[in-house]
């Protein structure tokens, strides 16, 4: 019986070895079915970017057609500026709102509605984003084409993304940091502010990240609100009440035009677009690291 026993016991060992090297296998296979598309897409990128990779290209305005002089200068700075008012909205908005959802709503029926609207308005077209925003401040004259407006279409786009990372960021924190925090006269919002949230830095670092590559990438919603321009803007503040050219609208723009120049230029804004993305996810991820040691 026991030999028995010991080998039932073996097969089942076995077997089970098998079906995890199976599985594994077919985990390894999707990796890397996922990792191929995007180092292809980031070096054909690359390949066809970098050719025009020098000086004017980050100090100069874009070429009028046919010319091959130029850059995209007015397009980065008006992305960091866009982006950058996306973010000043969303980022603390979302944030304060995850609070609630995750410390102080006792999970009720406002609660409820909130992360409801969250993930609707996370799947939301972000065309449709822009027609509202557009809806909302341009035609009813409140401002015109603008970073402004531009901005304000991105923070919707951001919201969802940095509240609902936010608010699972502050479910995983240990119940017991609470309880220690408390047990030693802490307020709840003291234990929020000085315990959880340094805990759920990095997870919440990483929402935002995320946030921000996808708003830095969009066109749709700054076709109906930030417009474009050749031109620089003017000096802030009236220069945040002007049409504003970005890098995705600049990539939408010249990537259909007949002219090798401009289609070049193309190429090389989509690879400063892919930089500036990566420059933000490893600056978060070292401002993450150094809040967590």
């Amino acid at each position: 019986m026991e030999d028995k026993e010991l080998s039932l016991t073996r097969k089942l060992v076995d077997t089970r070895s098998l079906l995890d090297s199976f599985w594994t296998g077919i985990a390894s296979l999707c990796m890397f079915c996922t990792i191929i598309p995007l180092f292809a897409v980031l070096f054909f990128v690359g390949y066809s970017g970098v050719r025009r990779i020098d000086f004017p290209l980050f100090t100069q305005l874009s070429p009028p057609p046919g010319y091959s002089e130029g850059g995209v200068a007015h397009a980065i700075v008006g992305t960091l500026l866009t982006v950058g008012i996306g973010s000043l909205i969303a980022i603390p908005i979302g944030i304060l709102a995850a609070i609630y959802l995750a410390e102080f709503s006792g999970d009720n029926k406002i609660a409820y509605w909130v992360r409801f609207a969250a993930s609707v308005l996370s799947g939301v077209p972000s065309i449709l984003i822009g027609v509202f925003v557009y809806g909302l401040l341009i035609a009813t004259k409140v401002i015109g084409f603008s970073s402004i407006a531009g901005g304000t279409a991105l923070s919707v786009l951001m919201l969802p993304t940095i509240t609902k990372t936010t608010d699972e960021a502050l479910k995983i924190v240990p119940q017991d940091l609470r309880w220690a925090a408390l047990g030693i006269g802490a307020y709840s919002y003291q234990a929020v502010l000085g315990v959880v949230l340094p805990a759920a830095a990095p997870t919440i670092v990483t929402g935002i990240t995320l946030a921000i590559a996808r708003a830095a990438g969009e066109t749709a919603p700054l076709l109906f609100t930030a417009l474009y321009s050749n031109f620089w803007a003017s000096t802030p503040p009236e220069g945040l009440f002007e049409p504003i050219a970005t890098l995705s609208v600049l990539i939408y723009n010249f990537s259909v035009v007949p002219f090798a120049p401009q289609k070049q230029l193309a190429w090389s804004a989509s690879l400063i677009l892919v930089f500036l993305v990566l420059i933000t996810s490893v600056a978060s991820r070292l401002v993450a690291r150094q809040k967590t040691h």
